[in-house]
């Protein structure tokens, strides 16, 4: 790709991810979004497939001469937060922001595809495309699969900006790069009283403040130094008068693991803990799980792959720091082996902040970067499939 033309391509996708930026549309809702980028895919002359899909896009480049099928995901869903960047080209609704990189993440692998799409008689497989909505709800992935997109797909390959590492480095990791993130809701139920009668009732905000305390020895306790886990509780309701002790209280919040097992036995604690401190003050609990994505595990042979295509494209290649943020494309990497890595956009800003920003730099070094990938991965297939020669055969 000549100078002139790579500046024209990073022109190009500037002026979609500032054209998504402006526009953000939350999750479920991402019909104008879908529009856009059924219009960019069009005029490139890309074919888009055909999957029952209300909002979300999924589009194909290769498969001229047969051959496996591997997939690129981006997220396009933004985020029910008010922007404060005072960018020229700040969301134009209040109180929905691309607070999250979303836009980043489309308008790079939308460049992938355009890169591709120049070199589809070469490719030895098919690539698709798919631009996922309701990422934010950690539902959308299901969505996709539920529509038969990854039903043939023997790899996939999708990355989250990265504000806190530099433009020009990527994070590849085998094994867990991101964390399972459960929600819990817990209500407790004791008998209400007079205040100044509290011998009467069965307080449910002490025993909540019990509850709450006694959790987070789970973590110091119950879960290896050489493991991790986060328990967070993020809100507490009781009460509607000062000289009231009221009949209920309930508190929420969130787990964190990145492993199964130590996911399994943390909540497993986590109840124990809820019921018999409960059961101590004779009072009742519920606890209610809301069950989020899990950890996303990258698998060793594609990260191995992928190390060796960012070095050969002039990117610096890093082991990163696991997230304790949650992803939904765990869900795809429980149906076929493939690789999500962390894209360095030097931001000052973390991830849902309303001044969030990615430095645009990014995004063409992105975008060749998968369009790479793409065709090392295709190749790799390819020889994998091949049966290997024996003495004697004809070569």
């Amino acid at each position: 790709m000549t100078l002139v033309k790579e500046e024209t391509f990073q022109q190009q996708l500037v002026a979609i991810r500032r054209h998504l930026h402006t526009h953000p549309e939350l999750s479920y809702e991402e019909v104008e979004t879908t529009a856009s980028i059924r219009t960019w895919l069009t005029d490139a002359e890309i074919r888009i497939a055909n999957y029952p899909l209300r909002t979300g896009v999924v589009a194909e480049v290769g498969g001229i001469n047969g051959g496996p099928v591997i997939a690129i995901r981006a997220d396009i869903d933004a985020l029910p937060i008010h922007e404060e960047t005072g960018l020229p080209f700040a969301s134009r609704f209040p109180g929905k922001m691309h607070a999250c990189g979303h836009d980043f993440h489309t308008a790079a692998i939308l460049g992938t595809a355009f890169l591709l799409k120049e070199k589809e008689k070469e490719l030895l497989g098919t690539v698709r495309f798919i631009f996922q909505p309701a990422e934010e709800k950690a539902k959308g992935a299901l969505q996709i699969i539920a529509s038969g997109a990854l039903e043939d797909v023997e790899a996939i390959f999708g990355m989250h900006n990265k504000p806190d590492l530099p433009v020009g480095t990527v994070g590849i990791k085998s094994g867990a790069i991101m964390a399972a993130a459960d929600g819990f809701i817990v209500e407790v139920e004791g008998r209400g009283s007079h205040a100044a009668v509290p011998e009467a009732g069965i307080d449910p905000i002490v025993i909540s403040a019990h509850i709450v305390t006694a959790l987070q020895s789970i973590v110091s306790r119950n879960v290896s130094a050489l493991e991790s886990a986060v328990v967070s509780v993020t809100r507490l309701n009781s009460g509607t008068a000062w000289n009231v002790i009221p009949e209920k209280a309930l508190f929420d919040g969130t787990l964190r693991t990145f492993d199964e097992r130590v996911r399994s036995r943390v909540r497993q604690r986590f109840e124990k803990i809820v019921h018999s401190v409960a059961d101590a003050f004779e009072a009742k609990a519920k606890v209610s799980w809301i069950e989020g994505p899990h950890p996303v595990v990258n698998d060793s042979e594609w990260a191995a792959l992928a190390s060796r295509t960012a070095e050969s494209v002039g990117l610096r290649v890093i082991e990163p720091l696991p997230s304790p943020a949650g992803e939904d494309f765990a869900f795809y990497l429980k149906k076929t082996p493939g690789l999500f890595v962390f894209f360095g956009t030097e931001g000052t800003k973390e991830w849902h902040h309303p001044a969030f920003d990615v430095d645009e730099r990014a995004l063409s070094l992105s975008a060749s970067f998968f369009a790479a990938l793409a065709l090392d991965a295709l190749k790799r297939l390819i020889s994998k499939s091949q049966p290997i020669a024996k003495a004697g055969d004809e070569q």
